[in-house]
């Protein structure tokens, strides 16, 4: 008589998953709703997920829940829309992570005083999943940063709770390709890396974002896919610091590097169009390459291409500082004691994003100085003048945007444009300054024939 064997049959998640996200039945939290998560739980809850957006700022989950948009690549009709059919929803409580079949972290990967990484948010973030963590759950890391995140920070910490990377959960990293204010590439038609820890998490997480995002390229690794994020912000970085450069030369050598640079893109093959200005902002290109330094270090290995590059960008805003100097040291002015107004505290044109703005940068320094500095921007209603970064100031400082008229700009010694917003009028401001510098190139026409305007 033959003997029953008893076999165990072991449930496939991956497949489980797979179908769930074909069905778009899958339960999906995005924690950090910031720049790079809204957008993302968006496109998400538009084809028919639900999603949870998870965050510790109490008004950006609120807001959510009004349906009030707070991100400009959001459409204000379709998060209203998604909130309204039921789709969206927000929360402070971690403890719904363990309702998600996918969990996407969109939080931020900021630098330490000392210019290292500083992943407390990606570990607080991994404590809380690693508590929630069950069978069938996929978990991919969006936020930037440095090769080995993914594997030697996050893997371990979920690994502990028993259950099996590639069988029971799966990890992969996907960087966010995020281009605040880009109206041609967005999430949707942004080519997608996936990299996972086994060809199962990249297999499910290829499948989860194929859903809702055109092309998705696969990376034989996280590690691949975080290191090629890196590069490609560093790629620009080491572009731009080479025009910043270049900038500097051509002001020691008394000649217009905006010239310059037209003349140089006119060859069309072998250069691409790269621009100076008073430094970089944003979440990733002043960030990533201090990721990949400091993590090149580990290896012994001294990037010496990329961290001069950051030194270059980093020292810009010093750079307009003593150009504004020498410009008011000619109408017999100091910069100590002088009204100056910043034009622009964005990083970029035409967005209310402040991350590492040069231009905030740019009005500590001066103040530094002894300037008596002002600021309008028609996107940024405050900005706060913080107390370090090599900078002396007595206090914190918030500076509110001031009117843009005949008289804040002749009231002004010199007027700085940091941020080219196209709403301004230039040639309005060219007319009403006494003395105008222009770090971005923007003064355009007769204005540009004017004897108070200066450029970069």
């Amino acid at each position: 008589m033959a003997l029953e064997v008893e076999t165990e049959v072991k449930q496939d998640y991956a497949e489980e998953l797979k179908a769930k996200f074909k069905a778009h039945t899958a339960v999906v939290a995005v924690v950090g709703i910031g720049y790079v998560g809204l957008p993302l739980a968006v496109e998400k809850a538009k084809v028919g997920f639900p999603v949870i957006g998870l965050d510790r700022n109490e008004e950006r989950v609120a807001m959510v829940n009004q349906g009030e948009n707070y991100i400009r690549d959001v459409k204000d009709e379709e998060l209203r829309k998604v909130v309204l059919d039921g789709k969206l929803r927000s929360s402070t409580d971690f403890s719904e992570l363990g309702n998600a079949d996918a969990v996407v972290i969109c939080v931020p990967t900021p630098l330490t005083v000392h210019r290292e990484p500083d992943l407390q948010y990606i570990e607080n973030v991994t404590r809380e999943i690693a508590k929630h963590l069950r069978p069938g759950q996929l978990i991919s890391l969006e936020s930037t940063t440095y090769p080995g995140t993914t594997e030697e920070v996050i893997l371990p910490k979920l690994a502990a709770t028993g259950l099996e990377v590639g069988k029971d959960f799966f990890l992969v990293h996907s960087p966010e390709r995020v281009d605040p204010g880009n109206k041609r590439y967005t999430t949707q038609n942004t080519n997608k890396l996936v990299g996972g820890v086994t060809q199962a998490c990249t297999d499910v997480a290829a499948a989860f974002y194929g859903e809702t995002i055109i092309k998705v390229i696969t990376c034989s690794s996280p590690a691949i896919a975080e290191m090629a994020k890196v590069f490609e912000n560093t790629y620009r970085a080491v572009n731009i610091a080479l025009v910043n450069e270049m900038a500097l030369l051509c002001d020691r050598m008394g000649m217009s590097v905006w010239e310059m640079l037209d003349a140089a893109f006119t060859k069309p093959f072998g250069i691409q169009p790269f621009y100076p200005g008073p430094g970089v902002g944003g979440h990733c290109i002043p960030i990533d390459p201090f990721y990949l330094a400091w993590r090149a270090r580990e290896f012994e290995f001294s990037t010496r291409f990329i961290e001069l590059a950051g030194e270059v960008n980093l020292r810009m805003p010093y750079f307009v500082v003593d150009k504004a100097e020498r410009i008011l040291g000619r109408q017999g002015k100091a910069l100590r004691g002088s009204r100056v107004l910043v034009l622009g505290a964005a990083y970029k044109r035409d967005l209310p994003d402040t991350r590492e703005s040069p231009a905030i940068r740019l009005m500590e320094l001066l103040t530094a100085e002894g300037a008596q500095v002002s600021y309008h921007d028609p996107f940024v209603s405050h900005v706060r003048l913080t107390v370090g970064r090599g900078v002396v100031v007595t206090n914190d400082t918030v500076l509110h945007s001031a009117p843009l008229d005949e008289v804040s700009l002749n009231a002004a010694d010199i007027v700085i444009i940091a941020t080219d917003h196209s709403v301004l009028d230039y040639a309005y401001v060219v007319q009403n300054s006494q003395v105008v510098l222009d770090t971005r190139n923007v003064i355009t026409g007769n204005a540009r024939k004017s004897t108070n305007l200066w450029c970069l």
